[in-house]
């Protein structure tokens, strides 16, 4: 049970105020984090060492973004995955982008939402329900250089989340946010298919979702609970060993940078009391010596 368990307390690091922030990647080469603030259209930026952040105006929703072999990045924007270079670009308020592929480019009714690098260097993701019904309209796809864009043999989503991959890469995690449940099925990076699919937890607490998500080198998986205000750990059976708790309730997307944890968090739809409660909302928190750390993984562009 979660509430058996210490809480551990995540201090804030950027007071970034995202509208709704997410994607979060840590740059093991450069030492840097990024992230998106999704319906604002903004890349994130911050520097540990030098305490400074910043961040590139985009002309439309950032759902999610994944470090290159090369040193760029991969964005996916609401309608395509694009190749960007911002650190060609620390001085300049545009960031040029390079088009890699449409995605849905002709349903109005869906945007790029959650997105990660498998352990093999192609890009996995999903794109979100935009109905007012909020009927399951999203789905999953791969995208690689080799292969360009591949769907993937899962169940429609109206919020998909929760992508990551088991340490050896042969498995894949997964969320329909809505759902209250993680998923998980076995997975084929070369050949852009997976297996059954099975129930790897299950959050039974109204108004709490799963959201971002990443796993270890031990195989413990770290989730972001949307209206909980917390990422927990689950090893690889399933079971909660830690709670790290934040001052925000909307927590988004989490990241191990070394030995370290980072977790985004969202504004959006909070009225005025709250925000008064939580101003640090829609900020980046952090909690350090977490004892475990991640791969970094990246995707191959041409």
């Amino acid at each position: 049970m979660v509430t058996a368990l210490a809480a551990e307390q995540a201090q804030l690091l950027v007071d970034s105020r995202c509208e709704l922030g997410e994607g979060i990647l840590w740059c093991d080469r450069r030492k840097l984090l990024y992230w998106t603030d999704i319906l604002a259209g903004r890349l994130w930026r911050f520097d540990p060492a030098s305490a400074h952040s910043r961040y590139w105006q985009l002309q439309q929703a950032l759902g999610c973004l994944a470090l290159a072999e090369d040193g760029r990045l991969l964005l996916g924007l609401a309608k395509g995955l694009y190749s960007a270079d911002p650190e060609a670009h620390l001085h300049s308020d545009a960031l040029p982008l390079q088009l890699l592929a449409a995605v849905e480019a002709d349903d109005p009714h869906t945007r790029l939402n959650d997105g990660r690098a498998d352990r093999a260097g192609n890009f996995v993701f999903g794109t979100k329900s935009e109905h007012a019904d909020g009927r399951r309209a999203g789905r999953f796809y791969q995208w690689s250089a080799r292969h360009g864009l591949r769907p993937l043999g899962l169940p429609q989503a109206a919020i998909p989340n929760a992508i990551c991959f088991s340490p050896d890469g042969g498995r894949m995690y997964f969320c329909d946010s809505p759902d209250g449940r993680i998923l998980t099925a076995s997975y084929n990076a070369g050949q852009a298919s997976t297996g059954e699919v099975e129930i790897f937890a299950t959050l039974a607490e109204a108004g709490v979702e799963p959201d971002g998500a990443v796993v270890d080198d031990e195989g413990g998986l770290w989730n972001a609970q949307w209206g909980a205000g917390r990422v927990l750990r689950y090893t690889p059976d399933g079971t909660i060993d830690r709670v790290i708790e934040l001052p925000a309730r909307q927590a988004s997307c989490c990241v191990l940078g070394e030995d370290v944890l980072y977790v985004t968090s969202a504004r959006i739809g909070l009225d005025a009391p709250v925000l008064d409660a939580e101003p640090s909302a829609g900020g980046v928190f952090t909690l350090s010596g977490t004892g475990v750390r991640a791969r970094v993984d990246r995707v191959v562009l041409p």
